[in-house]
């Protein structure tokens, strides 16, 4: 079973960052030649901490604090597919996917080599795929955003296969739906995922 996580960061459910996300994820589990599966997880659901910036790896676990999000980091751990999403807030992602982001910095601990060297240990060392969903206004910068979400997924092991954005005005929730060639450029994005990832034998 391929396993799609998708991650988010927005406080509206339906919006058109979950839609933009689930329309990615649809292209993925209908073109892949093997049984694949999608768990949405909407990071607003959560009560979470922000990283404390402990200085030590948690290892064994992913983290020292196993508070409501620490189930989602276990999942992120085992995703064979990681979609990201977010509106934009100030141009950068919203304050629940950057808790979200940081609190990931476990899954690169210090690997200490003496009292001053030190460098990062990977926790995941196989690529998987991903991509990116980000909403926001009609004239949007989306580009700080990006690199937000794009220093994560370097952090977690993850290529990024795609960036859809969506600028508008409209302030209805899950506008999205209505533009049809958005809603056909996220499908793509994921079948074309779904061509590159490896035969499932």
């Amino acid at each position: 079973m391929l396993n799609i996580l998708s991650l988010t960061g927005s406080p509206i459910k339906k919006g058109s960052t979950e839609i933009l996300l689930e329309r990615i994820a649809g292209g993925i589990i209908e073109t892949y030649s093997h049984p694949a599966e999608n768990a949405l997880v909407r990071l607003n659901d959560y009560q979470y901490i922000p990283c404390q910036s402990c200085g030590k790896s948690p290892e064994p676990d992913l983290c020292f604090f196993k508070d409501e999000i620490y189930p989602v980091y276990e999942s992120l751990a085992r995703a064979d597919v990681v979609l990201f999403g977010s509106p934009i807030y100030f141009d950068s992602v919203s304050g629940q996917a950057k808790l979200f982001i940081d609190r990931a910095n476990c899954f690169r601990p210090y690997d200490f080599k003496g009292e001053s060297e030190h460098t990062f240990k990977k926790i995941i060392t196989e690529k998987r795929l991903g991509a990116m969903v980000l909403v926001g206004g009609e004239r949007q910068n989306f580009e700080p955003a990006r690199v937000v979400i794009a220093g994560f997924f370097k952090w977690i092991e993850v290529l990024n296969c795609g960036l859809i954005t969506c600028a508008g005005s409209s302030m209805e929730p899950g506008a999205a739906a209505d533009d049809s060639d958005k809603m056909t450029e996220a499908y793509d994005l994921g079948c074309h995922i779904a061509r590159r990832l490896p035969p499932n034998d």
